[in-house]
């Protein structure tokens, strides 16, 4: 094995010996440490058992004076590998230039001290892990000051700690790398006082990116970049209908071009394919390219867009599973037309489209093997790994590696190309394989936003406020598989709370509220997006709410203001904030309007007031603000940045191309000439950001921007043209 250059990420060095190197032969600081937190407790008043984990890491303090902070969380462009590491280090009063962050390996340590399994999703790195990076600063500055006031003969507590430094009484000092191993011996003291908020040095202020240097000169490795010695690229010839078989294959041609090494059928998690592998990329493409398969789609469903659309509205004129009763579900029944809104919303399929496609490498050597993957559950699919090789867990090395946005799309449930990358390399023992996914491949065969139609009708009292509120959603639920842990978290009663999230919690005071669910079954693998369900349930709720301020001649933030529950703390103060900063009431220019929308996701709130005109039959954004109450802010820097990013994610939905379209069985878009993400054009000129002061507990950043642009902008539109727009995508306004 070669030596791997530490650009690379040292991707080759057996975790374990590295850190026992680092600390017996380095010299450095190692700190073991976790979390129990007495939420996750049998019984409330009960101390959860004390757990023992292995001796692996979060910090490594070098000789050189290089704070190595260990990252529990993929990056994928979330800002993760800079907020963690300026929570440890604020704690750890380390000097901030030195602080270099790493991507924890797969690993029971780097598990979420909440959820259980090593993961990203929900927008849950900062809130899940800010107490458990505080602490473990916190006792690794102590371990630090404890060996310091040893070696001095003084109490610890007249010792005091900045910018890597610890200073005692005399004048004396000692850095941090001079003490890390004396340190190391000591054992993790039990329980520190942290600091208060007024004595933050990081946290709270605005912190360029550790990684932004490589990402803008080119330099990040990313998950396709690795190359290792000997590597093979492997890619599948997909079946054209979710769900087809091979029934044969002619490879003959195929296998005359030159570098390919092997053709052979694999197994899906529904289906078949037949891998190509070769010693290139192009190779692999060109010979899957010329290679004849015969497929067996008989005995699955064809699905069309069109008939799913017909077929869920007929649905939504029934009842379906509770998932929200209150008050009188007849009360709609007593409430003349003239005082009803009887709205049908239309959804389509979304892909998660991120820059990087889908890939990972995976070595077999029969007694164990090695993956290299940018991986949103990497515990888990080192576990799928393991089950298709028929290892233990532990025999599969599972290094994380950076990746190129997700929005999702790397955190599937039944880890499908996770299995299928397996499946190939335990055909080609000893020999590294890349599995990579084209942007057709992906496009044509991914996972995708369910489809959602959705059928309201609101009742209206005297005063303008809904007095009544019928809903009912029809669309495939989140969860794959029946089963699956998942399914046990997520569905009650039939009822998938990720695609009724955003209704079944809404802020707003909504009398005899009665919201049912259908779940039809599709052969369309469907996959959590983006803001999962706030990002069509958000659009069904602002335009609807914004309808009936109109219809109330009510200010659209007014009306918002009167109709919150007592509770709603954090849209009163996003709202009130967005109402201060924005200037939407301000005087536009001709022929401009401006809308507005708000949405909450696991405990962050976003306003969004948007600046909109019409040009050439859609609509330009011309200016937006958004206020956010997101807690403490960690990095302000950062959380203005997946606002921004956040918003414009969010614009796909708009898009005259932001639709997965299907005909008898088949993806209708292959690449971004069908399936259109907004271009700078299609974006707001200026995106103001704005953060409520806070002192709580730190909330997430990376979701919530994204349901609050598409509703914000066609209740603008509404003030433009008098039409009210219920179906997504916009093709012309």
């Amino acid at each position: 094995m070669r030596a791997t250059p530490k650009d690379e990420t040292d991707m080759h060095v057996n975790r374990r010996s590295f850190l026992c190197a680092s600390a017996a032969a380095a010299g450095g600081l190692l700190v073991s440490l976790y979390l129990d937190l007495s939420a996750a407790a049998p019984e409330r008043n009960q101390a959860p058992p004390a757990k023992v984990y292995p001796p692996e890491a979060f910090v490594n303090i070098r000789p050189d004076g290089k704070i190595v902070i260990t990252v529990n969380r993929l990056e994928v462009g979330q800002g993760a590998q800079t907020a963690l590491p300026m929570i440890l280090a604020d704690e750890l009063d380390a000097d901030w230039s030195q602080v270099i962050a790493q991507l924890a390996p797969a690993g029971e340590l780097y598990k979420d001290p909440l959820i259980g399994i090593q993961m990203i999703g929900g927008s849950c790195s900062i809130p899940n892990s800010f107490q458990q990076y505080r602490e473990l600063g916190a006792k690794t500055r102590a371990m630090l000051i404890a060996t310091a006031a040893d070696r001095w003969g003084v109490p610890a507590d007249q010792c005091r700690t900045k910018d890597s430094v610890v200073y005692g009484p005399g004048n004396r000092s000692a850095r941090y790398a001079e003490l890390a191993e004396d340190a190391a011996r000591r054992p993790a003291p039990t329980v520190v006082q942290l600091k208060g908020a007024s004595q933050f040095h990081l946290i709270g202020k605005p912190v360029r990116r550790l990684d932004s240097r490589a990402k803008c000169d080119g330099s990040q490795k990313f998950s396709l970049d690795l190359d290792l010695p000997g590597m093979l690229i492997a890619l599948l010839a997909r079946p054209p209908v979710f769900g087809g078989r091979v029934r044969g294959f002619d490879d003959r041609e195929a296998r005359n071009v030159s570098g390919v090494r092997d053709i052979f059928e694999i197994p899906l998690v529904t289906g078949s394919a037949v891998a190509v592998v070769a010693d290139r990329f192009w190779a692999a493409k060109q010979a899957r390219d010329r290679m004849k398969v015969d497929w067996d789609l008989s005995g699955i469903d064809h699905p069309d867009s069109l008939q799913l659309f017909a077929k869920y509205k007929e649905i939504a004129q029934m009842p379906g599973n509770i998932a929200v009763r209150l008050g009188d579900e007849h009360a709609i029944d007593h409430i003349p037309a003239s005082d009803r809104i009887q709205a049908e919303y239309e959804f389509p399929y979304l892909a998660h489209a991120p820059m990087e496609p889908l890939n990972l490498t995976v070595r077999y050597d029969r007694d164990r093997a090695e993956a290299w993957a940018p991986s949103q559950i990497a515990t888990w699919e080192q576990a799928a790994i393991a089950e298709v090789l028929g290892l233990r867990p532990e025999q599969v090395t599972f290094h994380v590696l950076a990746a190129g946005g997700s929005f999702g799309r790397r955190g599937t449930t039944d880890s499908h190309f996770v299995r299928e990358a397996a499946a190939i390399a335990q055909r080609l023992p000893g020999t590294p394989v890349k599995l990579i996914y084209t942007r057709e491949d992906d496009m044509k065969s991914g996972y995708y936003r369910p489809m959602f139609v959705h059928r309201v009708e609101v009742g209206i009292g005297p005063d303008g406020m809904p007095i009544t509120w019928k809903h009912v959603i029809v669309g495939q639920s989140f969860v794959i598989g029946t089963g699956v842990i998942q399914e046990a978290i997520l569905v009650k009663n039939g009822v998938d709370r990720l695609a009724t999230e955003g209704t079944d919690d809404s802020p707003y005071t909504l009398p005899n509220m009665h919201l049912s669910v259908h779940h039809p079954k599709a052969n369309v693998p469907t996959l959590s997006h983006r803001s999962v369900g706030y990002g069509h349930n958000s659009f069904v709720r602002e335009t609807l709410v914004d309808e009936l301020a109109t219809r109330a001649k009510a200010d659209p933030i007014a009306y918002r203001l009167k109709l919150l529950k007592p509770d709603a703390k954090k849209f009163r103060t996003s709202l009130t904030l967005l109402d201060q900063k924005s200037g939407w009431r301000h005087r536009l220019p001709r022929n401009h309007a401006s809308g507005i929308a708000c949405s909450e996701y696991n405990g962050t709130c976003v306003a969004c007031a948007v600046e909109v005109s019409i040009e050439n039959k859609r609509p330009r954004m011309h200016r937006a603000t958004l206020a956010v109450d997101c807690g403490l802010a960690v990095n302000p820097l950062s959380i203005e940045n997946q606002m921004q990013g956040g918003l414009v994610f969010g614009l796909t939905q708009l898009m005259a191309n932001g639709a997965i379209t299907l005909k008898d069985g088949h993806v209708e878009q292959g690449n971004f000439d069908r399936y259109a993400p907004p271009y700078m054009p299609d974006t707001p000129v200026s995106i103001d950001v704005h953060i409520v002061p806070s002192a709580e507990q730190p909330t997430g950043v990376g979701e919530p921007p994204v349901p609050v642009i598409a509703p914000a902008v066609v209740n603008a539109l509404f003030r433009l043209t008098r039409k009210r727009y219920r179906s997504l995508p916009l093709t012309t306004v």
